[in-house]
């Protein structure tokens, strides 16, 4: 590692990065979002159009990814809050970063049949 540089690689730079990157998606997530509604009142049957593509294997994937991304980066904002302004954060943050994490898989696989049902429908039958 060059001397001088303030990339260390250790958790506290990985969630840093994951934090960034889910905001980024969430963010055009929500672009997508606010375009695709406003389809609506442009032409009623380009939206179901779209709706109807939303109903696919794929974007049904894309959707437990969004959810992925929206519960990591509330959990984590809400370790860089308990960080930032809890005296003892900055000490205990890769523990409350791990917490984070276990918290977020325990989420993910309790939202994994909810979420994609209808393609485990789909692709493996009822």
């Amino acid at each position: 590692m060059p001397a001088g540089t303030l990339y260390r690689g250790r958790e506290g730079m990985w969630s840093w990065v994951a934090h960034r990157v889910t905001g980024v998606l969430i963010f055009f997530f929500l672009f997508v979002h606010v375009l695709d509604t406003a389809l609506v009142r442009v032409s009623p049957e380009a939206y179901d159009d779209v709706v109807a593509t939303y109903k696919t294997p794929i974007v049904n994937l894309m959707e437990y990814g969004l959810v992925a991304a929206i519960l990591f980066h509330a959990l984590n904002g809400l370790r860089v809050i308990a960080v930032d302004f809890w005296s003892k954060g900055p000490r205990y943050q890769k523990q409350m970063l791990w917490t984070v994490v276990g918290v977020w898989v325990v989420l993910m696989a309790g939202a994994f049949y909810p979420v994609l049902q209808h393609t485990l429908r789909t692709l493996f039958g009822s």
